[in-house]
């Protein structure tokens, strides 16, 4: 009988032996190691052998790194240049540096288009929908891989939309609202799911148009509308998803979501913008919008959009200027809040969406 680890040929059966990630040391052991070099250095490690490479391009190293609270939070900020062009740009906080960085090879379709929407899901950008004065609403998707540093198509959106909200709940992106190719459009929502990798479409008469923020608080998503034309209010709506429907909030909650907003420990901040920059915070257990300080008009450059990073929020603004204030210990100084500030652009980009990516 022949043996199975040769053939008459002079072929082998036997599988060739994966070279270790480190010699001398099991797979898991290796990968106890290196999850542990901080994320600038990831770019460095890619290069060192394709198995490196692979890895750190890996769901399994993402999960890895999150599973062990090693995962690191870095800035997306979505912008327009002085040519109304597309541009993306990076920053990693924990950096010395602390400087912004652009990010190259944005699909080249999307760089003259207005409307898009920018979110985070997973490892992964998403770069969605959008028009021009000489194009229609689109429903393309463009997926950027941080990982990996590459930008590949994704699967279309239900509807062509674009000045729509966004947002994510239970690990699926929601595009909601906006405008389109018909006058359905500012009243339904898709869902993307990214384990099937489709889109559904959805319909409510409660949405309007004219939406300028959203938020996910409470495990529910929130959506701000500007002002009705009957009571000059701003107008709240919330989607409830065990029933899957839409609802007026509550006014009270409405009445001072007056600028860019951003949730921190299931607590609503917003900046008011109307006179200078002022921080609120909504108070829901009494129902009150409490200032919570004033940040420097020296420092900020509106209109800013926030994101936040733990207990600190980035307020970024033109040329993508940004102020850091810890609202854990928030504290006052001649009028302002005490903040830190980090280097802006030489340029005057106007910031469009701010997005945080965890690896």
């Amino acid at each position: 009988m022949e043996s199975p680890e040769s053939r008459t040929d002079g072929s082998s059966c036997v599988e060739p032996t994966q070279e270790p990630l480190l010699f001398g040391l099991p797979d898991d052991i290796a990968l106890f190691c290196l999850a542990r070099v901080p994320r600038e250095y990831h770019t460095v490690l890619k290069r060192v052998s394709r198995r490196w490479r692979d890895l750190v391009c890996s769901e399994e190293w993402y999960a890895y790194r999150r599973r062990h609270n090693l995962d690191e939070t870095w800035i997306y900020a979505l912008c327009r240049d002085k040519h109304e062009q597309v541009c993306c740009y990076i920053l990693d906080p924990n950096s010395s540096r602390k400087c912004w960085k652009q990010i190259n090879g944005l699909p080249p379709r999307c760089l003259k288009r207005e409307g898009m929407c920018f979110e985070v899901l997973g490892k992964k950008l998403y770069l969605m929908g959008g028009c021009r004065l000489s194009e229609d609403a689109t429903d393309e998707t463009y997926c950027y891989d941080a990982s990996m540093n590459t930008w590949t198509e994704g699967s279309s959106l239900s509807t062509a939309r674009c000045y729509f909200a966004f947002e994510v709940l239970d690990e699926k992106i929601y595009a909601i609202g906006g405008l389109g190719l018909s006058s359905s459009v500012p009243y339904s929502w898709d869902v993307y799911d990214p384990w099937t990798n489709n889109w559904k479409s959805y319909l409510d008469p409660n949405i309007v148009p004219g939406i300028e923020d959203s938020i996910v608080l409470d495990g529910k998503i929130y959506i701000r509308c500007g002002r009705s034309s009957i009571t000059s209010n701003v107008y709240v709506v919330v989607h409830e998803p065990s029933s899957g429907t839409w609802q007026h909030a509550d006014a009270d909650m409405a009445s001072g979501w007056q600028g860019p907003a951003v949730v921190v420990d299931e607590t609503l901040y917003v900046l008011d913008e109307s006179f200078g920059t002022r921080l609120m915070m909504w108070k829901k257990d009494v129902r009150e919008w409490v200032p919570v300080g004033r940040l420097s008009p020296l420092r900020t450059r509106p209109p800013c959009k926030l994101v936040a990073i733990g207990k600190n929020i980035f307020v970024i603004g033109r040329g993508c200027s940004t102020v850091v204030v810890d609202v854990s210990n928030a504290g006052n100084m001649g009028g302002f809040m005490v903040s830190s500030s980090m280097p802006k652009l030489t340029s005057n980009d106007e910031v469009i969406s701010c997005k945080c990516l965890s690896i």
